[in-house]
């Protein structure tokens, strides 16, 4: 079975403690201390594996544990680093903290390794602790634990477009005619268990990644049947085609698919409901009107012409009208532009940004500043034009307590805060 979820266990290693020695050689009957140090426990760091396309690995195997650092040795001796345990993904994978469900990395636009839960530093041996008033220390720092944590690995494939519509109106038909995907087609009245992703090459260096979205029961928005793991595949896709039977040779009105569709798109994501929308109209080799039947594509055209969906002819089977919507397709995907859908960061694992330093004090102007070493890290990581990301670090600042640091200088709401180029009013 096709594998685009999966929950498991992860822990970085523990730092090596730091040793407890004494110099010892032949004529230097009192040698000081010469503990040395703890080495570093193991990151669990997340890596995109172009070849891989599920998340099947991870159905097998549940917990991934790095590796422990060396305790420190005698004559100053660092113990050895572990080595960071890579875990693969297929490019696409979110990370979410089980629990919350909130984001911890998105491994797309760009992102192509991510250290989630960072290793714990080693402890410090006992030459670290001599003074004059102790010159033989007994005690060394113990390294500090790892991280832990439960995780869910969620794909969502990326494509550009994304084929909806009921099992059997021909999308896999249309896929293997348009791409270089070769998809199981035969009449069946139940849905491919995968998404079927192809390329659309139309030369000259034009084309697009589509996306065969696995055909959507009623209720798939609530998780019955395999609706959760399909409809989670939709929300990378920059444009959306319904393929309709327009000929309603297996009994089906188009109309009313659509719209089926369309509902458990909103129940499941209402923001799905901005992502444009095109029609294609399938089987029209076999429709057979009545006189004074109205025509299935027109009657397709009238309903869902004013909602800005246009309506596209065609015939998988023959081909005819096919160049034409490839066409429209590659149009309007350049009129919505090439930013990718990147979920943002909204979790970081407890201890997983570094104890660095930070000031907060008042300048010149009266503004209240903010900066340091954490507070770089932090901004690389966020993106504070989001209302997501804003808020994201302002939990930051709130747990690491440097807001109680910015009240403690008698801040008041209105007042300025300055960090690196950005500026703020304080509301409390």
């Amino acid at each position: 079975m096709f594998a685009d979820h999966a929950k498991i266990y992860i822990k970085s290693g523990d730092g090596g403690d730091g040793h407890v020695s004494f110099r010892r050689e032949l004529y230097v009957p009192d040698g000081g201390p010469d503990g040395g140090d703890g080495g570093k426990g193991g990151d669990i760091v997340f890596v995109i594996d172009k070849g891989m396309n599920t998340l099947s690995d991870y159905r097998h195997k549940r917990k991934y544990v790095a590796a422990n650092g060396k305790e420190g040795g005698k004559r100053r001796c660092t113990g050895a680093s572990a080595e960071d345990l890579i875990l693969k993904v297929p490019e696409g994978t979110v990370i979410r903290e089980a629990e919350s469900g909130k984001v911890i990395a998105d491994m797309s636009g760009g992102n192509e390794r991510e250290v989630v839960l960072r290793g714990g530093r080693g402890g410090t041996g006992n030459m670290h602790y001599a003074t004059s008033t102790m010159q033989a220390p007994k005690y060394a720092r113990p390294g500090q634990p790892g991280q832990e944590l439960m995780v869910e690995l969620e794909l969502k494939v990326i494509a550009d477009v994304g084929l909806l519509g009921y099992p059997n109106v021909g999308k896999s038909t249309f896929l293997s005619r348009v791409t270089n995907a070769r998809p199981k087609i035969a009449n069946y009245h139940f849905t491919t268990l995968q998404p079927n992703l192809g390329v659309v090459d139309m030369g000259n260096g034009k084309g697009f990644v589509i996306a065969d979205i696995p055909g959507l029961i009623d209720g798939a928005s609530e998780g019955i049947g395999l609706g959760h793991d399909f409809l989670r595949h939709i929300e990378r896709t920059r444009l959306l085609v319904h393929i309709v039977d327009a000929s309603g040779s297996e009994g089906r009105d188009p109309v009313e698919d659509i719209r089926a569709i369309n509902a458990e798109l909103e129940r499941f994501n209402p923001e799905l409901m901005q992502v444009p929308q095109i029609i294609a109209a399938n089987k029209t080799d076999i429709i057979q009107t009545e006189e004074g039947e109205e025509d299935p594509v027109a009657r397709l055209t009238a309903e869902f012409g004013p909602e800005g969906m246009k309506v596209y002819p065609i015939s998988a089977v023959t081909g005819k009208g096919v160049n034409e919507l490839i066409n429209a397709i590659y149009e309007r995907l350049q009129q919505i532009g090439k930013e990718p859908v990147v979920y943002e960061k909204e979790y970081i694992p407890k201890n997983n940004v570094p104890d660095l330093p930070y000031e907060v004090f008042v300048n010149e102007d009266g503004e209240y500043v903010i900066e340091g070493p954490m507070i770089e890290k932090m901004l690389g990581y966020t993106n504070l034009e989001s209302e997501k990301g804003f808020l994201f670090f302002q939990q930051f600042l709130k747990d690491r307590g440097i807001l109680d640091d910015l009240e403690a200088l008698g801040i008041t709401d209105g007042d300025t805060v300055r960090m690196y180029g950005f500026a703020f009013d304080y509301y409390k």
